[in-house]
């Protein structure tokens, strides 16, 4: 059972054991002093322009793409031909033209 003049915690578990610490001793946080990043508020920037607001141990992070113009959420479908690898394969594969 949970001892008041023992424990800080009101709360028990089913079996009576208190769910705090029994010395009191943990932080109300929960986490040590020192070792840990500060969790500010932080920008999200993109390429395209778009800034979203968020939480982060950096205060802001550069992005290359984002929701807003990533083709899987826009729908529209961006082929990125790097050196001509995107026409080399058309090429390749694509539909072979007869001889004549």
């Amino acid at each position: 059972m949970c001892r008041p003049n023992l424990c800080r915690e009101t709360r028990c578990c089913a079996a009576g054991r208190c769910i705090g610490d029994p010395a009191g001793r943990k932080e109300a946080s929960g986490l040590k002093k020192g070792i840990h990043p500060k969790y500010v508020r932080s920008k999200i920037v993109c390429v395209c322009g778009n800034v979203i607001e968020t939480r982060s141990t950096l205060p802001e992070i550069h992005v290359e793409i984002c929701s807003s113009c990533h083709p899987y959420f826009t729908g529209k479908q961006k082929l990125v031909d790097t050196a001509g690898r995107v026409e080399r394969f058309r090429r390749k594969y694509g539909p072979k033209e007869e001889a004549k």
